[in-house]
């Protein structure tokens, strides 16, 4: 706020109404202060930076029981975060592979499974989606969040760094380093079609012109050590596929032949040139669309 005053016995006559008016009009260009962290608003928030969370009525997501194909990742990370969900130790994760195998759809069907699992009186998890671009300001939501009567999941979805994007070091500061270090009430998942969520070419790069190449590699592949967890999400079989199909007919209550089914599903996955999730989701809706059916499962 701004705040212009003078003893009006040194200003001429005229000039006093004048200042006022500069002051009110800079005070209307203003930021608005930022609004108290309202933790109770809702179980899951997307971070709008410097410090807002804005609350989600109605997460996307679908039931942890329609994700097919990917049972050894959706129990480990399960796992993981109902001990954390408790109190309990549990470990960062990061969830790469193949785009459409259900890494972003897993994150927030674990979420909800936790969620619904709880004691009567455990506080709800929290779940935040901070967008790629706002990674910068990990370090000051975490701490934000450090003495919150509540335990979060801080998710960010397809993360990864291009060129010369130096945020990355702040990531890997807020995970495990810095003086406090990550608050105990904060876990971070991730999703990215990387491993080390940097570009190979990145890190020959600096294979290639660094004086000592070993050092400089390790430099950029740390970051994914920062994970406890490493769950890999690899290309579906052609049986996944068509029980992913399945399932979600099923859970639509759209019945049709066997046979149709698996004939237009499979023609559909070659137009793609992929079996996944995402694509079968996709085929789902096409079907679904054709027969007249409405298609909601969000849980």
């Amino acid at each position: 706020m701004v705040a212009v005053t003078a003893p009006s016995s040194t200003l001429p006559h005229d000039l006093a109404p004048l200042l006022e008016r500069v002051a009110a009009a800079l005070e209307r260009l203003a930021p608005p202060p930022i609004p108290p962290l309202d933790f109770e608003a809702a179980d899951c928030f997307v971070f709008e930076p410097p410090g807002r969370l804005v609350p989600v009525r109605r997460v996307n997501r679908v039931p942890i029981g329609l994700l097919q194909g990917i049972d050894r990742s959706r129990d480990i990370l399960l796992d993981n975060t109902r001990r954390f969900a408790t109190g309990l130790p549990a470990n960062n994760a990061l969830l790469w592979g193949a785009r459409g195998m259900g890494k972003s759809s897993l994150v927030k069907a674990v979420h909800a499974e936790a969620n619904a699992g709880r004691a009567e009186s455990q506080p709800l998890l929290k779940l935040i989606e901070i967008p790629r671009e706002d990674i910068a300001h990990l370090p000051e939501l975490m701490n934000a969040l450090r003495d919150a009567p509540f335990r979060f999941v801080l998710f960010c979805d397809d993360l990864s760094f291009d060129g010369g994007d130096a945020s990355y070091k702040s990531l890997k500061a807020a995970l495990e380093g810095g003086v406090e270090g990550r608050p105990a009430n904060v876990l971070f998942y991730a999703t990215s079609n990387r491993r080390h969520l940097l570009p190979r070419d990145m890190i020959e790069n600096e294979r290639a012109t660094a004086i000592n190449p070993g050092e400089a590699v390790e430099e950029k592949v740390s970051l994914s050590d920062r994970f406890g967890l490493w769950l890999g999400f690899h290309n579906c079989s052609q049986d996944d596929y068509l029980a992913m199909v399945g399932g979600y007919l099923a859970a639509l209550g759209i019945e049709a032949g066997a046979e149709i089914v698996r004939r237009e599903a499979l023609e559909w996955s070659v137009t793609r040139g992929s079996r996944s999730g995402r694509v079968a989701w996709q085929f789902v809706q096409d079907f679904a669309g054709r027969l007249g059916r409405a298609v909601d499962l969000i849980a």
